[in-house]
């Protein structure tokens, strides 16, 4: 019984650690704010659709970190990939390059499902 309620528990954690994203309240109120969106898949990626105004920064790409030494590290953004692993690594790198307002968007589907469809 113990082996089970243990292999629950870890399931459960796990689960809760693959969520991605800031949720989609935190979304929706950065980009009716005016938060740019950042997508971070690669720019083949992007092309084939990607969230209406968005902006493509390749978090994989060798010039990432010059990329975002053209942002002001002041203003509000909402940084989405395909999944929530790409948003979640380049988030991490903004905030430890001094970016104060940075939202991890997730996924492309969790930014549709907070509102944003996605299109080319």
């Amino acid at each position: 019984m113990t082996r089970l309620v243990s292999l629950l528990a870890a399931l459960l954690l796990a689960l809760t650690a693959c969520s991605s994203g800031d949720g989609s309240a935190s979304i929706s109120s950065a980009v009716d704010s005016g938060a740019t969106i950042i997508d971070v898949r690669t720019p083949a990626e992007f092309d084939d659709g990607h969230v209406e105004g968005a902006v493509n920064i390749d978090v994989t790409a060798p010039d990432f970190d010059d990329r975002l030494g053209e942002l002001d590290p002041e203003a509000s953004y909402v940084v989405y990939c395909r999944s929530g692993s790409r948003s979640a690594d380049a988030v991490a790198r903004m905030r430890d390059a001094g970016f104060t307002d940075v939202i991890d968007g997730g996924g492309l589907g969790d930014m549709e499902d907070a509102g944003y469809p996605s299109g080319s």
